[in-house]
């Protein structure tokens, strides 16, 4: 005799339980809850994960601008202290040059 049919003909996967149509609408539904649950639980894994590697990719871009500053701050100051040296050593010129530069800027104003 074949496993896959009972004696009344019926297949074994249908009970008599399952011949009303509210439980069947409800195993459906939770069926369908089922899915979805775990649809989402993937899909949130996967958002999880992209945003782990959002936020890695910001704190890297973080830490470059901060280098990026540090640096700009070091060759500033490495400036200014040049240009202090030589207004230092050079006072009378380095005015002389100002007020020429002043000059030259106030004619091309003028136009």
């Amino acid at each position: 005799m074949d496993r896959s049919t009972t004696l009344g003909g019926n297949s074994p996967l249908t009970s008599s339980t399952n011949t009303n149509p509210a439980a069947s609408v409800q195993n459906a539904a939770q069926a369908a809850h089922q899915t979805v649950d775990g649809i989402a639980d993937k899909a949130s894994a996967q958002v999880d994960r992209l945003s782990g590697t959002a936020h890695r990719t910001v704190d890297r871009a973080a830490d470059a601008a901060g280098s990026a500053l540090e640096q700009a701050k070091q060759v500033q100051t490495r400036v200014t202290e040049a240009a202090c040296a030589s207004i230092r050593a050079r006072p009378i010129s380095t005015v002389a040059g100002a007020v020429v530069i002043g000059y030259l800027l106030g004619r091309l104003a003028r136009f």
